[in-house]
């Protein structure tokens, strides 16, 4: 580890704290329906969309019907994209002359873009037309990624209000989402990543002559544009197949420190909205330092082990002192890839500039365990927000028992029924993730897809369920997904992980907005203070501790000590 490693991995956190607040405070009066500084230009295009539509932006909607309307979008968004991808060939702007993708890959895929996983069991620039590119993948990037937000503020409201019977208005939080701060901030991040070389064509590739003398097809397409809104939105999904360790996608350290910063920027302002929007500002910084110790220990910890080398390389006459360099680009380096691989396994992006696969031991165990902790360091947008107030009526229920008390939260006093709302929303992870993984570790035709065997390829497996059922969409490169049980399973996994967690959590928003918000008083326990933090920590992290521990010590814990003693599988 170097001083100018630290000094990048800092300054990338201080340049994402110096923005929580502006855009936090941006968002706020957006969806409070206040007016901003982007009102004069989108506020008739917002009440054109309501007018074509048929929406009444006036008429708020009970958590029941906000969840069928949010529901009802997510089915025709994933129809629309199937039928995209499985008509691909008669569609126009494909000059790759590429064919209709095959029924499984194509659910899999329309399923993982729906559920902003972006899992890829595909090679974008050797599969998808620039067609299915931008009017199917990119598409979905965006509103995915707004239904996210959307469930985040109505979650929020519940909070905010008093003896309330709605929560907003989904169709409203949707386009608020998308015209207000998605497309914006999409937009001018596309315009830095086409400045620092990303290309942006609809031409399908370039020749170009080699050293050798030879000649070199080189694929191209839109790729700024889905970048952009692949980062802001937390999504995740490369144009190439190698994501942003492709030079394409990722050429320079600077637009390296952009994607990351773009990234972090709008899930952790969000929990800045929060605390805006519920009227305690304190709660959401508590909830930001919670979030931030646990996402720098994780940073710190991948760095560490990927620095300190690898004995068997070590062994075959390989110097040792750039630490693990298997899989990373040399462009970036230990601290940058480092730094990449636990935000956006903090997060729910999934997009990477390093092979995780190719991570030590204990550098593949801390990306999957960060998205075992139930993704919300910070999470996706919205998706992380909504997870962490979760994690947070479970720790005032804890404080609860401990002193005897009625649990509460901002007012709210937190009864059993929000306790089992929230215990089926955190419960869906586990299950789907090792019972899958126990299936596919028994099952022969899965077992052929494993890369390598022995405690690596049951990290294969493991991880690539934790990819799914988190909606991250990272994975272990060794597995072979493309096959019909993986991209069958792996798709259930995303929409149990998407759905099953999104339905508890309107449905104890609605119990909590029904409630009457009361003042605090003597006996409060607070939330905003170094004990809560301290609360929530231990919750998130013994949570994931106790239901994923003996998987992981079966797999990359293994393979971390077998490494360490020199041996291979």
């Amino acid at each position: 580890m170097t001083l100018i490693g630290w000094l990048q991995i800092a300054v990338l956190f201080l340049a994402v704290l110096v923005a929580v607040k502006p855009l936090g405070l941006y968002m706020a009066r957006v969806f409070s329906g206040e007016r901003n500084f982007m009102s004069r230009v989108l506020a008739p295009v917002e009440t054109g969309f309501y007018r074509l539509a048929g929406v009444d932006a006036g008429k708020e909607q009970g958590w029941l019907s906000y969840t069928f309307a949010m529901l009802a979008f997510s089915v025709a968004g994933f129809v629309a994209l199937y039928a995209i991808l499985r008509l691909q060939a008669f569609l126009p702007l494909n000059p790759q002359g590429f064919a209709n993708v095959p029924p499984d890959l194509a659910f899999n895929t329309a399923v993982s873009f729906l559920t902003n996983t972006n899992w890829q069991n595909y090679g974008g620039e050797s599969t998808m037309s620039h067609f299915s590119q931008m009017a199917g993948l990119t598409v979905q990037n965006f509103v995915s990624a707004a239904t996210s937000i959307a469930i985040a503020m109505a979650l929020t409201r519940a909070f905010a209000r008093s003896k309330a019977a709605t929560l907003g208005n989904f169709w409203v939080d949707l386009t608020r989402a998308t015209l207000y701060v998605l497309l914006p901030l999409s937009v001018f991040v596309a315009l830095i990543f086409v400045a620092t070389g990303l290309p942006q064509t609809l031409d399908a590739s370039m020749t170009a002559t080699t050293l050798e003398g030879g000649r070199q097809v080189i694929a191209l397409g839109p790729v700024a544009s889905q970048e952009a809104i692949k980062q802001i939105g937390t999504n995740g999904g490369g144009f190439f197949n190698v994501n942003a360790a492709h030079p394409f996608e990722n050429p320079t350290a600077l637009s390296n420190l952009v994607n990351i910063f773009a990234m972090l920027s709008v899930s952790s302002a969000l929990v800045y909205t929060f605390g805006q929007m519920v009227g305690d500002r304190r709660q959401g910084w508590a909830l930001l330092v919670a979030i931030a110790i646990l996402l720098i220990a994780g940073v710190g910890a991948v760095y560490w082990a990927e620095t300190q080398g690898n004995p068997i390389l070590a062994s075959l006459g390989l110097h040792a002192g750039g630490g693990n360099m298997e899989g990373k680009e040399v462009r970036f380096g230990q601290a940058a890839s480092a730094l990449y691989a636990a935000v956006t396994t903090g997060l729910s992006n999934g997009g990477v500039n390093a092979m995780h696969g190719s991570l030590t031991g204990l550098g593949g165990l801390v990306p999957m365990f960060l998205i075992q902790l139930g993704e919300v360091l910070p999470g996706g947008v919205g998706s992380g927000l909504y997870a962490l107030v979760v994690f947070a009526v479970l720790s005032v229920f804890v404080a609860g028992l401990m002193v005897g008390r009625t649990p509460e939260l901002l007012g709210k006093k937190i009864d059993g029924r929000e306790m089992k709302y929230a215990m089926l929303a955190v419960l869906i992870l586990p299950a789907a993730i090792l019972g899958f993984t126990a299936v596919s570790a028994m099952l022969p035709v899965a077992v052929a897809s494993i890369g390598t065997p022995g405690p690596h390829g049951l990290s294969e497996i493991l991880y690539a369920y934790t990819s799914a059922a988190g909606n991250n969409g990272s994975a272990f490169g060794g597995l072979s997904g493309n096959t019909p049980w993986y991209n069958t399973t792996l798709g259930i996994a995303m929409l149990l992980g998407r759905f099953a967690y999104a339905i508890p959590v309107l449905a104890m928003a609605g119990s909590i907005a029904a409630k009457v918000k009361t003042p605090a008083s003597g006996g409060t326990f607070p939330t905003h203070t170094p004990l809560f933090v301290g609360l929530l920590i231990g919750i998130i992290l013994i949570l994931g501790g106790l239901q994923f521990f003996p998987a992981l010590a079966l797999g990359p814990i293994v393979e971390h000590f077998a490494m360490l003693a020199g041996q291979t599988f």
